[in-house]
């Protein structure tokens, strides 16, 4: 692997470490409820960024015909232009969750646009930063929301503090993360700004010929419509699982399943960042390591099994009685989201594959197939005469998410 690699590698590790203590900091200093509450917030916050940005990272990373900071530049105004057209799209989220309405639109508006920043802000130091801005902009922030979540929950219980904590800790992250964006923002005059000379910059831009041959070889060629199509349907599916939670089976139930799989949904997305950014942004080259056939497939196996090892720790801590009672009603999620969250795993180490060999849009028309599938079967409670509870219903979304996972790697897997 390359030392770009190796450091995103690392620094996300570190990053996932940071962010499992959080959600475990969750389970043992707030309630289900709290979590709950904060948990949909969140998902209403992340759905408003997803949207708006509609994967400009993403092409921020794959089209390097663009200096980095012009890049940045016209991605967040176009993703801040959007973002305030979604506002609608929002408040109704947060009307359809039952929360009330003003306080819980407010924030899920500077978590998202917060948000907005910090994800440009790691595809801008992917491509010209040095090896610590790449290691600090994915550390720090959530370092630092556990931090004050941690703190904020301390000092509360001694001076009667009740205000709230978890949405307070991760705005401040999330604010951290984006000032790197903000000298891309102000940069005038970037005409002569291409790469930064240390190592650990983006190695894909550095000699004319390498950036031709990126340029042919690898590309993002759908068009606007087509991904904001995609973007949409993963926004609308990632909100849908928490708020369809929330309306059937309350608050302490979306509590349970939200906090079990925000530990296990943080390794495909590092997965993802260690591995297919890093390949996007280094570019095509047929005899890096970052090609080899068998490489992915050892990698999502690899983190397959890390996730297993989580689940089987969440196990461990639930029958020890090292988590409070109230959340023995994790167990019933334990199964069906590793399942799910493995299969996530294989799908994020080939995901760089679709961009590589001019199948971009075929990958995103595969995707939208499976959201929509996937959509189906968690709403199918709403319109059945008979009840299904919690259980069943994870077990059944899970099992249609993971075939339908491990049928897009393989696809991925056979591109060349």
């Amino acid at each position: 692997m390359s030392s770009t690699s190796r450091v995103v590698a690392l620094s996300s590790a570190v990053a996932f470490a940071t962010q499992v203590a959080f959600a475990l900091l969750m389970l043992r200093l707030f309630t289900p409820q709290e979590v709950g509450e904060f948990s949909v917030i969140s998902q209403i916050g992340f759905f408003w960024m997803t949207l708006a940005l509609a994967q400009s990272p993403l092409g921020m990373l794959a089209n390097q015909h663009l200096p980095a900071h012009i890049a940045a530049q016209h991605a967040w105004r176009a993703s801040a232009l959007r973002g305030l057209g979604l506002l609608p799209v929002a408040a109704l989220a947060v009307w359809f969750s039952q929360l009330a309405m003003w306080p819980a639109l407010l924030w899920a508006l500077l978590l998202a646009f917060c948000q907005m920043g910090w994800m440009l802000a790691q595809s801008l130091t992917l491509r010209m930063g040095s090896a610590w801005q790449q290691a600090a902009v994915r550390v720090l922030p959530p370092l630092t929301a556990a931090t004050t979540a941690l703190t904020a929950a301390l000092l509360g219980a001694s001076v009667g503090w009740g205000g709230p904590t978890l949405v307070l800790s991760a705005l401040l992250g999330y604010a951290l993360g984006a000032a790197w964006l903000v000298p891309a923002l102000r940069a005038r005059d970037v005409r002569d700004v291409h790469v930064d000379s240390t190592p650990s910059a983006d190695a894909a831009t550095s000699t004319p010929d390498v950036t031709q041959a990126t340029n042919a070889q690898q590309s993002d060629p759908r068009s606007a419509t087509l991904r904001m199509a995609h973007t949409l349907v993963d926004a609308l599916l990632a909100t849908a699982i928490i708020v369809v939670w929330q309306r059937l089976y309350g608050a302490e139930e979306t509590g349970w399943m939200s906090a079990l799989l925000r530990v296990l949904g943080f390794l495909p997305a590092v997965v993802h960042m260690a591995w297919a950014q890093v390949a996007l942004a280094q570019g095509h080259r047929p005899n890096s390591p970052h090609t080899a056939s068998g490489t992915p497939w050892w990698l999502g196996l690899g983190a397959f099994a890390c996730v297993i090892v989580l689940g089987l720790s969440c196990a461990v801590a639930l029958y020890q009685e090292w988590l409070d009672p109230r959340w023995h009603g994790v167990w019933a999620y334990i199964a069906p989201l590793v399942l799910w969250q493995g299969s996530a795993c294989l799908s994020a180490a080939f995901s760089h594959r679709p961009f590589q060999t001019h199948a971009a849009r075929a990958y995103s028309w595969a995707c939208m197939a499976l959201g929509v599938l996937q959509a189906l079967v968690l709403l199918a409670p709403m319109g059945l005469a008979q009840h299904m509870d919690a259980a069943q219903h994870m077990a059944a979304f899970a099992c249609v998410s993971s075939l339908g996972l491990l049928g897009l790697t393989v696809w991925m897997a056979r591109l060349r």
